[in-house]
């Protein structure tokens, strides 16, 4: 049985960007991850070992979200692949990465990169 799961909007300050401001004072930054596996196991055993761990899914964004990046498409990137890597059941895993304030010379909430593979 093939489950989506949604991790939302989880929230990091970090020193992502090619301005040096931005390497030496940070920003605030959104993750949301969407996956699907197949999580058949846990919807009969409830048992958390049957299943991908929230925890340490956010655990490995929270440690690639640490390492600097001067684009947010590199970041995004290194996300997914660290998530593919470490739960082998997850057949489709979608990141979506957001930089709150962007340094822009107008307003502008956030610019974000959707990466899927």
């Amino acid at each position: 049985m093939k489950i989506s799961i949604e991790l939302k909007n989880m929230h990091f300050f970090a020193y992502h960007g090619v301005l040096e401001h931005e390497t030496i004072h940070g920003n605030n930054f959104s993750v949301t991850l969407r996956f699907s596996a197949d999580l058949s196991e846990a919807c009969i055993s409830d048992e958390v070992v049957d299943t991908v761990n929230y925890a340490e899914v956010y655990e490995l964004v929270k440690e690639e979200m640490a390492t600097p990046s001067k684009l947010i498409e590199h970041a995004a990137y290194r996300i997914l692949r660290r998530v593919k890597e470490a739960f082998p059941r997850i057949d489709r895993v979608e990141v979506e990465l957001s930089k709150m304030n962007p340094p822009v010379t107008g307003q502008m909430d956030h610019s974000a990169v959707i990466i899927s593979e």
